[in-house]
């Protein structure tokens, strides 16, 4: 019996789950991307070298091979490109307009101040001289971030104008389609993310984690403890702010991956996508804390098999903890030797994955995909699991050289 077409658009590492999780439904996995190399290749049934926003001859490929859906996640770039193409196609999709929704900063901060949700207060400005008079005017700790950019690539948090000009021009040089910035005012606090399933009539909040930042750079995540409580937040609270944010929004199906802070007793949101979550947390973390198949759901609404489907979590695994945490040094330098790995084997730790080797150089982290490397772990109790994390700590070393 012949299988039908799926084009996955991005292929890179993340996307592999997607890839295999299509095969296993019985579809034939197509891959584009732009790179000879790129991860997800090996294991497609075939795929396109070529960059994801040529549209023309992404289009002709698809045709060509029968594609009967496009589909994408943990990735912003994609989504806009993916709906794009199925748009072009005649293909299900989530809207040009709902993509750039999500996509675009300003737009999104625009949406939600008309839903009289809870958001910094924010400015677009279009020249460096705009950036001065928001500090000016409000005379507070602020950020700025590209347009349409993701993994913190660009993004500079600042309490005085010293180093503006080389923070401008770094964000304007990661906004890829609008060449202004986002200014907004630094909210202190504890960061959390919320990933979760809309269907047609409501949106479900799966996954909640708790967010830590690198020392050397408070915009950049180093850990993400997820659970389904929290003996310090509400954690019902925030995913009803979630879920009615994301009604808001009119989003006719999809994953969702959203970013809030906690300031003065409430949830500000930060950030809002309309793909799972990166660094795997879509294809591993969410089902096991949730139950719940969520590329299953994708992958039939890809295909029109748009359901109104109800997503609950089941009592026996609101007891369940994952973490996705990155791996740290505490200066630069080569790497001389990676102490530890057995207890990196350990059945609680679901994957692990280095972007160095022996000999590299690294780099404190600047942006997400920067990171060196990370864990994945995932436990039925927070005691077993912060057992594990406690050990990993203790015994996994990144010697560079001259230590």
């Amino acid at each position: 019996m012949n299988r039908q077409s799926i084009l996955v658009v991005v292929g890179n590492y993340w996307q592999i789950p997607l890839v295999i999780k299509l095969k296993q439904m019985g579809y034939r996995a197509l891959v584009v991307n732009p790179y000879a190399d790129s991860p997800a290749f090996p294991y497609a049934d075939g795929y396109l070298q070529e960059d994801i926003f040529s549209e023309d001859v992404i289009c002709q490929y698809c045709i060509k091979e029968k594609v009967v859906a496009i589909v994408t996640d943990a990735n912003d770039f994609a989504v806009t490109a993916a709906a794009g193409l199925a748009e072009r196609l005649g293909l299900p999709n989530i809207g040009k307009g709902q993509a750039e929704l999500f996509t675009n900063k300003f737009l999104m901060r625009k949406r939600l101040l008309a839903g009289n949700f809870p958001i910094p207060q924010f400015s677009l400005c279009r020249d460096i001289e705009e950036v001065r008079n928001f500090f000016n005017m409000n005379h507070t700790k602020m950020i700025i971030k590209p347009l349409d950019s993701s993994s913190s690539r660009g993004i500079h948090s600042f309490e005085n104008l010293n180093r503006l000009e080389e923070y401008y021009i770094d964000a304007c040089n990661y906004s890829r389609n609008d060449k202004g910035i986002l200014a907004e005012q630094y909210i202190e606090g504890t960061e959390f993310t919320v990933d979760g399933i809309k269907t047609p009539d409501r949106h479900y909040s799966l996954a909640v984690s708790e967010k830590k930042h690198f020392p050397h750079n408070e915009n950049v995540a180093c850990e993400l403890f997820f659970s389904h409580k929290n003996l310090n937040f509400d954690y019902d609270r925030l995913k009803k702010l979630n879920d009615s944010i994301m009604e808001y929004t009119h989003l006719p199906y999809g994953l969702t991956h959203v970013e809030y802070k906690y300031s003065k007793g409430q949830f500000w949101l930060m950030e809002m996508a309309a793909r799972g979550g990166g660094n795997w947390i879509s294809s591993k973390i969410v089902p096991f804390m949730s139950g719940i198949d969520n590329y299953e759901y994708l992958i039939n609404c890809s295909v029109g098999k748009i359901s109104k489907e109800v997503f609950t979590v089941r009592d026996c695994l609101k007891e369940r903890c994952a973490v996705l945490k990155f791996f740290e040094t505490a200066k630069e330098g080569i790497v001389k030797e990676i102490k530890g790995l057995e207890y990196l084997n350990n059945n609680t730790v679901i994957c692990y994955r280095f972007e160095f080797g022996v000999g590299d150089q690294i780099k404190l982290a600047q942006n997400d995909v920067s990171r060196i490397g990370f864990y994945i772990a995932c436990s039925e109790s927070k005691e077993e699991l912060e057992k594990v994390m406690k050990e990993i700590e203790e015994n996994v070393v990144i010697i560079l050289k001259g230590e």
